[in-house]
């Protein structure tokens, strides 16, 4: 399968570096220093277990001398998604499978302006990564890949899981995706849009019994709302899920907490702020999540004014 991942961080590279075992895979970055060094050197992937594995996908910068491919994999901040598929657009036929297994939900519009909802895969990954340097990452944890279609019948995507299956992502194909990519969302929606706000590591929104009222507050507003959209949850059961979360990783930094100590933009439109999409269309008040999305943009680029 001919395979183009845009965005060459923690999980573009983990995802096209495995990819490229049995695939034809290229990998869009804006560092040059970056895919020359993968395309000399090759990728390496430290696994969990203390195994390191090289792998070789054809890094690149430009895509205008490139012709479609078979699937293309979305793994860019969602902010600028719009913008990295315009730039990419030789890469999208009329028989391209455009995927997203990006965080948060909603992607779905974006891709479907640059392809029919027919060729539009949304999905969600129990796999983590981390950079550890140049053309060098961490796949610090792994799970199943559940991915979805937003029109027509799921089984044309079997060949898409097949070829995921085989470079080592177990992966399914889901009639619910979107149950489970909200599912999914709900420790996003509130652990991390707190950590965010009060820039803090996981841990302490446990421990502090004012920030852990605020989390569950959001977690029951998130599954009303979820509700209206049709998806079922029982409240209390993602309460205690997103404890345990809290309780395995009381050190650990989210990418929203993250983004905004070092002034950048974050993602929370298309997490905290999908919840409050999700509010307008179904008229199920999120007043809480709106508060949230406000504060966490007040935030954005503090830093540097």
């Amino acid at each position: 399968m001919k395979i183009a991942v845009i965005g060459g961080g923690a999980m573009g590279s983990l995802y096209g570096g495995l990819l490229s075992q049995n695939n034809d895979v290229v990998i869009v970055v804006v560092n040059r220093d970056q895919a020359e060094k993968v395309n000399r050197e090759g990728l390496l992937i430290h696994e969990a277990d203390g195994s390191q594995r090289l792998c070789h996908p054809k890094m690149i910068v430009c895509t205008d001398a490139l012709e479609p491919v078979d699937l293309v994999i979305l793994f860019v901040k969602s902010m600028v998604s719009r913008a990295a598929l315009a730039q990419n657009r030789t890469l999208i036929g009329p028989d391209t499978y455009v995927m997203t297994l990006q965080n948060g939900s909603g992607h779905e519009t974006i891709l479907s302006e640059f392809t029919d909802a027919e060729h539009v895969v949304i999905g969600t990954t129990q796999h983590n990564s981390a950079v550890l340097g140049l053309g060098e990452i961490r796949h610090a944890g792994s799970g199943i890949t559940n991915i979805g279609c937003i029109s027509g019948d799921i089984h044309r995507l079997e060949p898409i899981a097949e070829a995921f299956r085989k470079s080592g992502f177990e992966t399914r194909c889901c009639p619910n995706v979107q149950e489970l990519i909200w599912s999914k969302m709900f420790t996003n929606v509130s652990v991390s849009a707190l950590t965010g706000v009060l820039e803090v590591p996981m841990g302490y929104i446990t421990e502090n019994p004012y920030a852990w009222t605020l989390c569950e507050a959001l977690i029951r507003e998130a599954v009303a709302v979820a509700e209206g959209e049709g998806l079922h949850f029982n409240a209390d059961e993602k309460i205690a899920e997103v404890r345990a979360v809290c309780e395995r990783n009381p050190s650990g930094i989210t990418s929203i907490c993250a983004d905004i100590r070092n002034g950048r933009k974050t993602e929370v439109d298309t997490i905290s702020g999908s919840v409050v999409a999700a509010s307008h269309r179904n008229g199920v008040p999120a007043p809480t999540h709106e508060l949230i999305v406000t504060l966490i943009h007040a935030l954005e680029g503090r830093k540097s004014a």
